[in-house]
């Protein structure tokens, strides 16, 4: 497997993992990306800005996607019920993170966290951010397999609710001392 930035020559097969993805979640019930998106124009801008990523099989077939960088998000300023481990504001996030359903179960999506767990490291960020739907246990299993800890809730600028969690790297030593 082989983890890259995604070009535009990627758009039908990432559109077809999203789509493939909203199926998954409308039959477990889950009411996250029934509306449309993630979509192609989404991927397109998640391209132009150097953001999106694609996980290829042994093959060279694209079986995951998702949005993996570090900035800041105004919809993780505010958080009820909780708080966040760390007060930055810089931290890595991950967002429309979605895999083949043929080749899930198999560790490929947190490729994508050790990913941005590494362009943290790299550039001194100390956490690392992320958020799901409250429905989407499959999701939520998957941060807390990979070190993230809920804590709390978020809204997206639609109003909608998302469970907030957060990772702190750590290091096993200072390179910078």
């Amino acid at each position: 497997m082989k983890l890259r930035k995604a070009e535009i020559k990627d758009m039908d097969r990432v559109s077809l993992i999203y789509e493939k993805a909203k199926e998954g979640m409308k039959a477990l019930g889950i009411d996250q990306w029934q509306d449309g998106y993630p979509n192609r124009e989404s991927f397109l801008k998640d391209v132009e800005n150097g953001i999106s990523v694609v996980i290829e099989d042994d093959e060279g077939e694209v079986i995951a996607t998702a949005a993996a960088y570090f900035g800041h998000e105004n919809t993780y300023d505010y958080i009820e019920n909780g708080k966040w481990i760390t007060e930055n504001n810089t931290y890595g996030l991950i967002h429309r993170i979605a895999v083949m359903p043929d080749t899930r179960n198999k560790g490929i999506a947190s490729k994508i966290f050790t990913y941005v767990d590494s362009l943290c490291l790299e550039n001194d960020i100390e956490s690392s951010r992320c958020d799901t739907h409250r429905d989407n246990k499959i999701m939520q299993h998957t941060l807390e397999k990979n070190g993230y800890v809920f804590c709390g809730i978020i809204y997206l600028e639609n109003g909608d609710e998302r469970f907030g969690y957060e990772k702190l790297m750590s290091r096993p030593y200072s390179l910078k001392q």
